[in-house]
């Protein structure tokens, strides 16, 4: 009897652990009038593709090139894409949502990208892209900066890690 209480212990502090473990590996940033739940980036390389047997790997990049045919077109959507998953509290009024970066060419000059999000859901998602001539000429994202804005309060905000 005393083993099967001493493995009934040990399965519930593991299990207690895995629940601290996954909370705490949590990427959402609550703010005081929402959330951001995820920011995915993909970064497309001008340099020869990946090889690999994922199709997962090989679907993001066709997806970014659909529809592109010439070699002009191909270049031009080169670059650093972003997708933000977020939730707002207030879906009454419209926010904006900002994405603030800088680029590996410009310094610490940083450059703003603004989506003004009329009808808001229960979960939400803006896509930015940094591409074209502004990635050829001032190189890839550094770090960025996601703000989602109601008026002049600052709902949420998540940045990357070199983000100062």
């Amino acid at each position: 009897m005393a083993s099967e209480s001493r493995f009934s212990f040990c399965r519930l502090s593991a299990l207690v652990l895995l629940a601290f473990g996954l909370v705490s590996c949590s990427s959402a940033v609550v703010g005081s009038g929402g959330t951001i739940s995820k920011v995915k980036y993909y970064y497309m390389n001008p340099g020869r593709p990946v090889n690999t047997i994922d199709p997962a790997v090989d679907f993001e990049r066709d997806y970014h090139l659909y529809g592109a045919i010439t070699k002009a077109e191909i270049t031009e959507r080169f670059g650093n894409y972003y997708t933000i998953f977020w939730k707002v509290d207030d879906r009454s009024l419209p926010v904006k949502v900002r994405f603030e970066y800088r680029q590996a060419n410009t310094g610490l000059e940083s450059k703003i990208q603004e989506q003004e999000v009329t009808d808001i859901g229960r979960s939400n998602q803006t896509r930015f892209q940094v591409t074209g001539s502004e990635y050829s000429s001032a190189g890839r994202v550094t770090s960025w900066k996601v703000t989602i804005i109601r008026g002049n309060e600052e709902l949420v905000s998540q940045q990357s890690y070199l983000w100062n």
